[in-house]
């Protein structure tokens, strides 16, 4: 199917791929421009996972003061090169992961780092409730699930509905980016500081 040189450069914004990328997705989509948009989510998936076993010791420092100074948010954000580090897509995912993490306050980075015996405590949480919600016992697996989806999304920051668009999760602006960038991305670190609140908290 052929496409307009205004839906490619439509999709370029709203994505900021390369302008081949776009047209090849929109193609592949029959100028679907939300399929084309996920299309170039999965390569960006694609590609990030192909670069995991680069080394990302490039980087920044960044910091987020929300409005007020009542929260400040400090990551540390690695990359592969130091050229990549100085682009404005990487400052702009740093800036943007601050502030997700001043406004939702996760515990992890992600789910892989929520200890086995969290995951257990909150399953068995859920369990109960359905239980003494008289759930029957066939649907108590998928009621689970649904649950844990949703403790996830609390407690990891890339299983977050991102804070600019709550149709994407966190992890599908990072690989996005990531495959934008053409360079392995990790997100190493983060500290988040509330006035007033005690450090053991």
């Amino acid at each position: 199917m052929a496409v307009t040189a205004d839906e490619v450069k439509k999709l370029r914004e709203m994505t900021g791929a390369p302008l081949m990328d776009c047209k090849r997705a929109l193609v592949e989509a029959d100028g679907d421009m939300d399929k084309a948009q996920t299309l170039l989510r999965e390569k960006g998936q694609a590609m990030l996972e192909k670069r995991q076993g680069r080394s990302a010791n490039e980087g920044a420092v960044m910091t987020y003061i929300h409005t007020g100074g009542k929260i400040g948010v400090m990551i540390e954000l690695n990359c592969e090169t130091d050229f990549v580090a100085k682009t404005a897509e990487f400052k702009a995912l740093g800036h943007d992961l601050a502030m997700q993490i001043a406004w939702s306050d996760p515990l992890h980075i992600s789910r892989d780092e929520v200890t086995p015996e969290a995951i257990e405590k909150e399953r068995q949480v859920h369990i109960n409730w359905a239980k003494n919600q008289g759930k029957p016992e066939a649907a108590l697996e998928g009621i689970v699930k649904g649950k844990m989806e949703k403790y996830f999304e609390t407690v990891s920051l890339m299983d977050q509905p991102f804070f600019r668009d709550a149709n994407l999760k966190v992890k599908d602006v990072f690989s996005e980016v990531a495959g934008k960038i053409g360079e392995k991305l990790v997100l190493k670190r983060f500290a988040r500081f509330r006035v007033g609140e005690d450090a053991a908290e």
